[in-house]
């Protein structure tokens, strides 16, 4: 009953940050929301009893993605002063779409056959190295070099210089000479 509980209860503080995440005006606001919901996907792993995965989450997403995140963020300057504008006119279909999505994966749950008693996996962290540097070594460097595009093109990103907000021109750019219109007689 308690794990019941308690499952619900991380299920629902995943769920409710996860909405605050997409609903956020503030973009740094949001990155911290998103922490929240990955501690919470943390928490559900420790309840499986899969303590690896659960470090991993911590880890990998919490510690790295979203200090990464929030310093992207700092570095790009897209928190001084200016919300992130958020389009309220797409609100309708981004319902009817979420709700179409939690109906097929609801259908899809409930017609699978589920396991009457759950099933742990005997497998090591070892046996987990062994199969992604082996069996799947391909998929993973293939990952990796993904990962590595996503790091250059946040740099170059980051290396974009902001308009000046008076004149709209990039800093170090020059000023468009104006021509005086000439008056013909």
């Amino acid at each position: 009953m308690s794990s019941t509980f308690g499952f619900g209860l991380v299920s629902a503080i995943i769920l409710i940050s996860a909405i605050f995440v997409v609903r956020a005006k503030n973009l740094i606001h949001a990155v911290l929301w998103l922490a929240v919901t990955l501690l919470g996907t943390a928490a559900l792993y420790a309840q499986l009893n899969a303590p690896f995965l659960a470090g991993v989450q911590v880890l990998t997403y919490v510690g790295g993605v979203v200090t990464l995140m929030i310093f992207g963020v700092m570095v790009t300057r897209r928190h001084e002063g200016v919300d992130a504008a958020a389009e309220s006119d797409s609100d309708e279909k981004g319902f009817i779409f979420a709700s179409a999505l939690f109906v097929i994966l609801g259908l899809a749950i409930w017609k699978s056959p589920l396991p009457v008693t759950p099933g742990g996996v005997d497998g090591t962290t070892s046996e987990l190295a062994r199969a992604l540097l082996d069996d799947y070594l391909i998929a993973f460097e293939v990952l990796s070099l993904l990962l590595l595009a996503a790091i250059v093109g946040a740099v170059v990103l980051a290396r974009r210089r902001d308009p000046d907000p008076v004149t709209g021109q990039e800093p170090g750019a020059t000023a468009p000479t104006r021509v005086a219109p000439q008056v013909v007689p």
